[in-house]
């Protein structure tokens, strides 16, 4: 960390009058950010019906074909709420929705959220055993599938609990002028839809901000996705925090959204961030580094929505015409690392970067409200940074028993107070949520959810990002989870052992997977078997590009893979005699690691 990315009282007295214009929005987003009242009728519906009545002729959502506004998508989302409450969904239904980035899957999530329904937001990466667990882990009423991921569910489909749950179709074209025909024993929900009434359900009034509005599913720390939940309380902070203090996005402007609608990251940052301001969001199915400026250009956006990973594909790209005085003007997002932020904000000439901290199960979030460099940002949320052992992997508690809290930019633990200001609404799985909260931290009876993340205080209740704890890692704007890869490694023929943990490549952002692995006797590493086996079994960002084979797997005393040796010797052919591979980019098989070729990707010879 650099000094001078600490905030003294001073800095930041001096940094605030170039935000007094916008003080007046920022306090109503602190009031959004602050409601207690869980009753409070506030919600996602309740906050696209006002977008609807500021803003109607305004443009709501576009792509490369199509641009409605905000009163007829509105009334798109009526219509199928209509449709839902007629197919017998009620108030608190888990509904699966599985589709691509499209206007369509918008208007879905729009409609439940009328109802007081719950959207499950299947990721449409997920295959095999993952994509069953997925769907068998939330028991959903009713099932809505995009016709381009019927394939990926017809897979798995046997595997149900429930196969009779009813299923509903969306075909992948423009829905609002052709709903299609759907495939045997499929309902056509955009046809069941197209008749209904356009005015708001009185349902919308009744979703209250403790009700669920989206679960969100997230690799955690052990094993198969968990099902976090998304209140609309949540929601309403989101839209508070990004979309009146983070953001001062308007009617006239354009939010480029390329993050997949399965994350938190679009439906809840993003989203909210263009309905406080009646801004519009230009959607694509997927990012595309070579295809952004040509439509940040085609779409006049002034912002868009980013990983870190996004801004380093961008800056990797040659220099291309449309980036010269585009547009953009800001952009909200998290894990853009210090080591680019400043070249990525002179290159593209980017005014405002609204980084912020926030997990799908949390009750914390940090937004870059006031524009610093380097930082996640501000948050009124009551929150701490304890030490850390990082060797035994444990809080450190004194001799009274309670935590130890860091000094300012030192790295520790970031733990946030459960309270009926900022209440924990966890998983779906009780016992999930309970794992996660520290009990007794600064005194008796008290309870802290505990974010797995390392952080430091660079003052003025700012903090800087370090790093994620326990066994996730980050890699391509997914969390891997260890043990699930643990799970498929130790499946494939020869493997007795399987430890995975997240290794740092030069010039990319997170870390990617590695794996030490001991073998049968007898056995030798087939390198382009293993490649195609993690190709069938694992999403690409969370197969292992490095894999180490060990004579013995070293544990604790409670079973558990001792992994800090292991991530500390990383690739690296000279801090061990153990035989390493890697998968190069663009392969189909693991090939022998040795000293040349771990130069050559230190000087970054290769794009991972």
């Amino acid at each position: 960390m650099s000094q001078t990315d600490l905030i003294s009282p001073i800095r930041f007295l001096a940094h605030l009058p170039q935000h007094l214009p916008r003080v007046p929005r920022m306090l109503r987003g602190l009031y959004y950010a602050g409601i207690r009242n869980r009753e409070k009728p506030l919600s996602l519906a309740w906050a696209l019906q006002r977008a609807a009545r500021h803003h109607p002729e305004r443009p709501a959502l576009m792509d490369e074909q199509r641009q409605i506004n905000y009163r007829d998508f509105n009334a798109w989302a009526n219509r199928l709420a209509w449709a839902f409450k007629r197919e017998g969904v009620r108030h608190g239904d888990v509904i699966a929705v599985m589709l691509e980035n499209r206007l369509e899957l918008l208007a879905i999530l729009a409609a439940l959220s009328k109802l007081g329904a719950v959207g499950a937001l299947i990721n449409t990466t997920q295959r095999g055993k993952v994509l069953a667990h997925s769907f068998n882990l939330v028991e959903p009423r009713l099932l809505v599938i995009g016709d381009e991921l019927l394939g990926a569910f017809e897979e798995i489909a046997e595997h149900l609990h429930d196969p009779h749950a009813r299923r509903y179709w969306v075909a992948d074209q423009d829905c609002l002028v052709d709903a299609g025909r759907p495939p045997s024993g499929w309902a056509n929900l955009m046809q069941l839809g197209s008749g209904q009434a356009q005015d708001n359900p009185p349902d919308s009034l009744r979703v209250r901000m403790k009700d669920a509005c989206f679960l969100i599913y997230t690799s955690g720390t052990t094993g198969l996705p968990k099902a976090s939940i998304m209140s609309h309380g949540k929601w309403i902070k989101a839209y508070g925090g990004f979309g009146h203090s983070g953001l001062t996005l308007n009617a006239h402007d354009v939010l480029y959204l390329t993050l997949p609608c399965y994350h938190n990251n679009a439906v809840t940052v993003c989203w909210s961030a263009a309905l406080a301001g009646g801004a519009a969001i230009a959607l694509r199915r997927r990012f595309s580094a070579s295809a952004f400026w040509s439509d940040v250009a085609r779409y006049r956006a002034t912002c868009f929505g980013y990983i870190g990973e996004l801004c380093r594909y961008l800056l990797n790209q040659p220099v291309h015409p449309a980036e010269q005085d585009n547009s953009l003007r800001c952009m909200i997002g998290n894990g853009l690392r210090p080591s680019i932020w400043a070249e990525f904000k002179q290159r593209f000439g980017v005014q405002q970067i609204t980084e912020f901290y926030a997990s799908s199960e949390g009750n914390i979030g940090f937004t870059n409200v006031f524009n610093f460099d380097n930082t996640v940002g501000y948050t009124p949320a009551t929150y701490a940074i304890v030490r850390y052992d990082l060797e035994n992997d444990c809080v450190l508690r004194d001799t009274k028993g309670f935590l130890d809290k860091a000094d300012k930019g030192e790295a520790g633990l970031l733990i946030s107070e459960i309270s009926a200001k900022w209440p924990f609404d966890g998983y779906t799985d009780p016992a999930k949520s309970e794992s996660v909260i520290l009990r007794n931290v600064f005194k008796k009876g008290d309870a802290w959810f505990n974010t797995g993340d390392l952080m430091r205080d660079i003052g003025c209740k700012h903090a800087q990002f370090v790093d994620r704890l326990g066994d996730t890692f980050r890699w391509k704007g997914e969390n891997v989870s260890t043990t699930e890869v643990e799970n498929v490694l130790g499946a494939f023929p020869g493997v007795e052992d399987a430890v995975v943990y997240g290794v740092e490549i030069p010039a990319t952002n997170g870390r990617c997977g590695m794996a030490a692995l001991r073998l049968t006797p007898g056995s030798d590493l087939d390198g382009a078997a293993l490649a195609s086996y993690l190709d069938a079994e694992l999403p690409a960002y969370a197969a292992p590009l490095f894999i180490r084979l060990l004579g013995e797997v070293e544990t604790t005393g409670t079973f558990k893979y001792k992994k800090t040796d292991l991530k500390q010797a990383g690739y690296d052919p000279a801090r061990s005699d153990d035989p390493l591979y890697v998968r190069l980019p663009d392969t189909a098989h693991f090939q022998r690691l040795d000293s040349t070729l771990h130069a050559a990707i230190t000087r970054q010879d290769y794009r991972f």
